[in-house]
């Protein structure tokens, strides 16, 4: 199969407002890349997904130093008892749990890290995830909460919306604060660190433009970084994975167990944690031709929908 496939796979539980994850899968001379930027992101913004899947498909990626990553397993905004199932059941000894889903969702919140707490015991590291809901003067309450209810959090990712209200949490709370959408949707990603906003770089090389623009941004930032996947089938999962394979340092566990949110994949063995690791692949992941037909997105007009966004967005990288 040597054209595009536009895909539609449903996800196990709510995340991020979506039950159906779509994308397209994109053929090249070395193997399939994947454009999946989210239907509310313009253009200009999902050309960065683009290069990424155009530099999976046809560039390819740097040598890695590393051939497996340690990774989080992911807590949806789910009740105690789901939430202490997914990491009991997971084998990492990491966890980034999903909060603020809702303005009044913190007792939720709490009861979530309480149950993850208890099914990682008291060795396993806990990150929460507030997606930039709150404001300062909320964000530094919860944070107080959640990290007692989490008896110490390893960090906050992208509590606040501004690089100007994270510098201010982070001048107020003893937790790690992590910049993720300050970073990725930023039209310039390295004042994260000049603003002094963070203490750890959550990178995704989709929406940067590719592994090698990320590992440029992580050497100008100059932060531990965390990997973390824009949840995507293992196919673009594999960038991912280059990614925190071929950072210089890499000290803490990666976002990259998100395939376990999708029920299904394009290929047949997926990119799935064992014993809290993922292996870094040498080439990106081949689907598999019944997969690709199974998935298949049946609506032809959201199809063409796809298809005219994709013929937009190359016209805006360069040549």
């Amino acid at each position: 199969m040597t054209e595009p496939v536009v895909y539609a796979i449903p996800l196990r539980t709510r995340f991020r407002g979506i039950t159906v994850r779509e994308g397209m899968l994109i053929p090249g001379p070395l193997g399939w890349g994947e454009f999946c930027p989210f239907p509310e992101y313009d253009d200009r913004e999902a050309a960065g997904w683009l290069a990424t899947a155009l530099e999976q498909s046809a560039l390819g990626w740097p040598e890695p130093v590393r051939d497996r990553i340690p990774v989080n397993c992911i807590v949806p905004a789910v009740d105690p008892e789901r939430a202490y199932r997914v990491v009991a059941e997971s084998g990492c000894g990491t966890a980034k749990v999903k909060v603020a889903d809702h303005p009044d969702s913190l007792a939720e919140d709490l009861a979530r890290v309480e149950a993850v707490r208890d099914a990682l015991g008291a060795q396993g590291a806990i990150r929460v995830d507030a997606n930039a809901v709150w404001d300062v003067d909320t964000a530094i309450t919860a944070i107080a909460e959640l990290d007692r209810a989490a008896a110490g959090l390893q960090y906050v990712e992208q509590p606040c919306r501004t690089l100007e209200e994270l510098a201010a949490v982070r001048r107020k709370v003893d937790v790690r604060i992590a910049a993720d959408e300050s970073i990725r949707r930023a039209a310039d990603p390295l004042r994260v660190a000049v603003a002094g906003a963070a203490d750890i770089a959550i990178l995704k090389c989709t929406p940067l433009g590719g592994v090698q623009r990320a590992l440029e941004v992580a050497e100008a930032a100059a932060l531990p970084c965390v990997v973390s996947s824009a949840l995507e089938t293992s196919v673009g999962l594999a960038a991912q994975l280059a990614l925190a394979g071929a950072l210089p340092e890499l000290d803490f566990a990666c976002g990259l167990g998100t395939t376990a949110l999708f029920d299904g994949d394009v290929v047949t063995e997926s990119l799935r944690p064992v014993d809290g690791y993922l292996p870094v692949p040498s080439t990106p992941p081949t689907p598999d031709p019944a997969l690709l037909e199974r998935y298949r997105h049946p609506d032809p007009a959201r199809t063409s929908w796809w298809h005219d966004r994709f013929n937009r967005v190359r016209r805006l990288l360069p040549a």
